[in-house]
């Protein structure tokens, strides 16, 4: 599949949802960050949601990437209409194709699932390379499926946190895998819909 036609597709989910005034963080961004000192952070698949907001608030420097222009433009816009223009950069990112530079103290990825082609084992290696000595990669993946998300195979086993580690296969003595395990919740959805929902959630942190 091309870029083009990827951009086509996450361009059509969002563009199929009304856009948030104020949305709130991931559940397990916020239970992993709150206590952190703050530092420099990048969120990758960022979408238009409220992760890059939350962190800046807190004092983070954000760099916030999607494959979807609507998503980044949309993104863009609420970060002006909340004054948090000098604490968080907006990017189109094809992550297919390269990784964007840089060194950071967090680095999240929020359900980076997609129909098209991608090596999330090599997208996610790189960003634990590009974090800085104590820095982490937080990793949060669909582990079953709201009855409002866009991928509804049921055939499909996702893949466990400790699987998704293997995949990276970091060095031992040099990253550390913080948590490994796929905790339940309440998930809200469009019209207020509510259903439970299982995340498979990996954290590591660079020791060395």
């Amino acid at each position: 599949m091309s870029t083009t036609e990827a951009v086509a597709f996450w361009d059509g989910v969002y563009a199929a949802r009304p856009a948030a005034g104020d949305p709130q963080p991931n559940a397990r961004l916020s239970e992993t960050v709150t206590g952190l000192p703050p530092g420099d952070a990048w969120d990758l698949g960022c979408g238009d949601d409220g992760d890059a907001l939350w962190l800046a608030r807190l004092g983070w420097q954000v760099t916030a990437a999607d494959i979807s222009a609507v998503a980044v433009e949309r993104l863009t816009a609420l970060v002006r209409s909340h004054g948090l223009g000098d604490r968080v950069t907006t990017v189109w990112a094809d992550l297919h194709k390269s990784f964007p530079p840089g060194a950071f103290d967090l680095i999240c990825a929020h359900y980076l699932h997609t129909p098209f082609d991608l090596d999330r084992a090599t997208v996610l290696r790189s960003a634990a390379h590009a974090l800085r000595q104590g820095g982490r990669l937080l990793v949060v993946d669909h582990g079953s499926a709201a009855p409002w998300s866009w991928n509804q195979d049921t055939d499909t086993r996702p893949s466990s946190p400790r699987e998704v580690a293997a995949g990276i296969d970091l060095a031992p003595e040099t990253w550390t895998v913080e948590r490994a395990d796929a905790p339940r919740r309440i998930a809200t959805g469009p019209a207020g819909r509510t259903a439970e929902v299982t995340d498979h959630v990996l954290l590591i942190r660079r020791t060395a």
